[in-house]
């Protein structure tokens, strides 16, 4: 039977993802949505991306754009990078890529330019990396930077009270407009999980493997989940973004 899985933020963390595919039994059935966020962070953020490369060719995947993936490809493309890029687990990527020849790294330029900005499935599901302000929807969104920056949709969502009903007149539109919605960018270690956090109709998938966290895959329709180990203890001889 297929399923649709969706994967949080990666962050580099190829032994992780390798691990959590073979503990979640993920198959060429399975529909994979990734929610971005696949550099920055541990050693192996050019390989992820070869071995996401590679999975595409034999599994139904779905790359959605994350902040950290557009600032590497700003650095490829143009050889300039933000400096705070580099507090943030850009170095780590800089230093994978020295290892690529130039036609590999031409490649990964095809790859990240296909990223798309946003995913809704055929239940009126959506998926993104961090969020949309437009209370029309994200078809509507007038900067798409904030499809992968933005957390005032997270961050409304956790404000909620939970006796505010869905047909009061101040409750946060953008929250009515789809029947789930899956994000990853602001990681849930912040309010101290380490699990899929639901609020409202936004799930929540990143459970912080850029840190001290794990990397989530969760099944959309049963929400069971499976986690690979702290992503700190599979590279044990590095900071990550810690």
């Amino acid at each position: 039977m297929s399923r649709t899985i969706v994967i949080g933020d990666i962050h580099g963390a190829l032994k992780a993802l390798q691990q959590l595919i073979e503990k979640a039994n993920i198959t060429k059935d399975d529909t994979i949505i990734f929610l971005g966020d696949y550099v920055d962070g541990w050693s192996d953020s050019a390989q992820l991306i070869s071995f996401l490369m590679d999975l595409q060719e034999t599994h139904n995947c779905i790359f959605i754009k994350g902040n950290h993936d557009e600032l590497c490809y700003t650095w490829l493309t143009k050889n300039t990078y933000n400096p705070k890029w580099m507090q943030h687990g850009g170095q780590a990527t800089i230093d994978s890529y020295s290892q690529l020849s130039k036609e590999e790294k031409t490649a990964h330029l095809r790859f990240y330019e296909t990223l798309l900005n946003y995913h809704i499935d055929n239940h009126n599901r959506l998926f993104l990396h961090a969020g949309f302000t437009n209370l029309h929807g994200p078809h509507h969104e007038y900067f798409d930077k904030l499809f992968y920056w933005d957390r005032t949709l997270w961050e409304t969502a956790l404000a909620i009270d939970p006796k505010l009903k869905k047909t009061d007149l101040n409750y946060p539109k953008r929250l009515l407009l789809f029947n789930e919605i899956y994000i990853g960018h602001t990681p849930v270690t912040r309010i101290n999980k380490t699990v899929p956090v639901n609020a409202t109709c936004i799930w929540n998938i990143d459970t912080g493997a850029a840190f001290k966290g794990p990397l989530t895959a969760m099944d959309i329709d049963t929400k069971e989940y499976w986690q690979s180990d702290p992503v700190y203890t599979l590279y044990p001889d590095e900071n990550g973004r810690n």
